[in-house]
């Protein structure tokens, strides 16, 4: 559960001593492509088409770490705030790594909690990546199996008048991508059920949004994961002896190895990079990582961190006229970009709707949630990047992760249960250096409640956003007629439904 104690020490520190000592990377000053030592002249070149011209503290941190003087000798664990660039921070230098690779296998894995997520880090890698000669595949379940399979396996060329053995023909399948960014669920069906897939060559793998992948255990993919890229002398899923290579010529055999910081470990090492805006600090959880002398990379020395350039705001609502405090709120916002957040599917389904039915709004405004079809999602989000929505209306879907330049105001229509839920709502504004305003409506009996909830991220500033009484009053005879229509609309869907079930 999001919001069940985390065990701790008597000090109130972590249990685990690695986490007790972070290196903050927030004392990193940014730094400008052109001083960064070591970095690829293509990649460069692709940052600068992306428009990106520096680094940011926690992703001059990572390259430090994993291409400059650390060279991956551990696994890195990343406690970064919402916006602070941690997607780029793993994948340029997991790319300038692979670029020497001459023989093309799936060396680098990416594991996201949803859809949307994968898409976006996808587009990272695939920003990056083809500039040095790498190519990144996706597996998300957005498409058949088989239209993924195509994508991820390469066959062989098929001669004709040539006998070949079948026995010998899964070996000559081959993997189209060196990096894969997948969801867990697709992940599985892959290792399951596609010939020629196989992690046995893997270097890198990203657990990104870390508490939510441990969370929940879709199908076992860590353990089965961490099982198929350790060394090849054990018992594997009913193999003995090495595990057979889909490159007859590539061969990467893990064993027990007795090098510094290896002792009793498989070596070459699987790279393991977890990352998160509130990492877990439960060792119970994290030991299901099997970290390697795991290194701890931090924002300042605060657990829970929100963007620096985050402002806070409460607004008091009658209980009943709460719709109107946001209509009026959204008004006075000018058109503004706004995300706003409620407590479930359903009311983010229910709100969207009967917003849609006020009168003269002047304001597009759409729903996101998990209910509704990828296709869906997807052209909503488009459509919202491009300016073309000003208000999303979503459920917790939207959360985690999600980038979307422009975002002035988050508004919380339902308070969230737990801190870390209100830090990656909050996140989706005051992105990269950016300033934002989270803005959270409030029943009289809630406000001790959220003020108990803030003081857990440190912040105790969150004044009162005045919405004037005259523009609620004003809206009351649009809200009698958008609830009639509300109603109206809940009871033709639940008909609907009612006719569907009895087909």
């Amino acid at each position: 559960m999001e919001g069940a104690a985390e065990l701790k020490g008597t000090d109130n520190a972590p249990v685990l001593p690695w986490m007790r000592n972070p290196i903050d990377v927030s004392l990193s000053d940014s730094c400008p492509l052109s001083l960064l030592p070591f970095l690829d002249s293509r990649l460069e070149e692709a940052l600068q088409n992306m428009g990106i011209t520096s680094l940011f503290p926690v992703q001059v941190a990572m390259w430090q770490e994993t291409i400059g003087p650390g060279s991956f000798e551990r696994d890195l664990c990343i406690n970064s705030p919402t916006g602070s660039g941690k997607t780029l921070a793993y994948a340029l230098p997991i790319v300038q790594m692979l670029s020497t690779r001459v023989i093309k296998c799936l060396r680098a894995l990416v594991v996201l909690p949803t859809r949307d997520l994968a898409l976006q880090v996808k587009e990272v890698f695939a920003a990056l990546a083809p500039a040095v000669g790498l190519s990144v595949g996706l597996a998300v379940g957005q498409s058949s199996i088989a239209d993924e399979v195509s994508e991820l396996i390469k066959k062989p060329k098929i001669e004709t008048g040539i006998c070949y053995d079948p026995a010998d023909f899964p070996e000559m399948l081959q993997s189209s991508v060196d990096i894969l960014v997948a969801t867990p669920g697709r992940l599985m069906d892959h290792i399951n059920n596609t010939k020629g897939f196989t992690l046995e060559h893997l270097c890198y793998l990203v657990v990104d949004e870390t508490d939510r992948l441990l969370r929940e255990a879709y199908q076992s993919w860590l353990p089965t994961v961490l099982q198929l890229t350790k060394c090849s002398n054990e018992n594997l899923f009913g193999f003995t002896g090495n595990c057979p290579s889909v490159i007859g010529s590539l061969k990467t055999i893990r064993r027990l190895g007795v090098e510094r910081g290896f002792k009793g470990k498989p070596y070459p090492r699987l790279v393991k990079m977890i990352l998160s805006a509130t990492l877990t600090q439960d060792p119970g959880k994290l030991a299901q990582l099997d970290l390697h002398h795991p290194l701890l990379l931090t924002t300042g020395q605060k657990r829970y961190q929100l963007p620096e350039q985050l402002e806070s705001f409460k607004v008091i609502c009658e209980s009943k006229l709460k719709p109107l405090y946001l209509v009026a709120l959204l008004q006075s916002l000018l058109g503004e970009k706004c995300i706003v957040f409620t407590s479930s599917v359903e009311s983010t389904h229910r709100l969207c709707t009967l917003l849609n039915f006020f009168e003269d709004l002047k304001v597009e405004i759409k729903e996101y949630s998990r209910l509704q079809r990828q296709s869906v999602r997807s052209k909503t989000l488009k459509a919202f990047r491009a300016g073309e929505i000003n208000v999303l209306v979503s459920s917790d879907a939207m959360t985690r992760g999600m980038d979307v330049e422009g975002v002035r105001n988050v508004i919380n229509y339902d308070m969230p249960a737990y801190i870390k839920t209100y830090i990656h709502r909050a996140g989706r504004t005051a992105r990269a250096g950016q300033s934002g305003r989270c803005i959270t409506l409030l029943k009289k009996d809630e406000v001790k409640r959220f003020k108990k909830l803030l003081q857990k991220a440190d912040n105790n500033s969150c004044p009162v956003y005045h919405i004037p009484a005259e523009s609620v009053e004003s809206l009351r005879s649009f809200y009698t007629s958008a609830l009639e229509k509300l109603k109206e609309s809940v009871e033709s869907e639940m008909h609907l439904k009612r006719n569907h079930s009895f087909k």
